[in-house]
C-alpha cells in the first residue's frame, strides 16, 4: 500500500490554452484520453522523481486542482476518511479499464482524490 499522491488534474476553461502554456513553460506532454474532455499529461522522465497528471475542462467554476492518492482498497478509505472527519464529495466512480476514483474534502475544505487501481473497472 503506497498511500501516496500519484496523479495530480489541472481543471481549465481553454484546454488547448492551458496545454500550450504548461508545454512552453515546462515542456509537459499531452494525449488526450479517448473521447473526452481529459488529457494525460506528462511531467517528465520517469526515471526522475515525480508524477504524471491529468488536464480536464471544468466541470464547474470553482473546481480546484487536485491530487490523487493510491489506496489499495477505495471503499476502506472511504470509511477511514469519513471516520477521521472528511467528507466525500464525489462518489466512487469508475474509469474504464484502470480503476477507480472517488474525492473527498478534508477538515480544512481542500478536495483531494483517492485512487485504486483496478484495470477490470467498467
Amino acid at each position: 500500500m503506497s498511500n501516496r499522491v500519484v496523479h495530480f488534474e489541472i481543471p481549465c476553461d481553454d484546454p488547448e490554452k492551458t496545454m500550450k502554456f504548461f508545454g512552453d513553460a515546462f515542456g509537459w506532454t499531452f494525449q488526450q484520453f479517448g473521447d473526452m474532455e481529459y488529457w494525460t499529461v506528462i511531467t517528465g522522465d520517469e526515471k526522475l522523481p515525480g508524477i504524471n497528471g491529468g488536464l480536464m475542462k471544468k466541470q464547474n467554476p470553482g473546481q480546484p486542482v487536485a491530487n490523487s492518492i493510491d489506496v489499495v482498497n477505495l471503499d476502506a478509505t472511504v470509511r477511514k476518511i469519513e471516520s477521521a472527519g472528511g467528507k466525500i464529495v464525489v462518489p466512487k466512480m469508475p474509469i474504464p479499464a484502470v480503476g477507480w476514483l472517488a474525492y473527498f474534502k478534508d477538515p480544512d475544505g481542500n478536495i483531494h482524490g483517492i485512487y485504486q487501481d483496478d484495470p477490470s473497472a467498467k
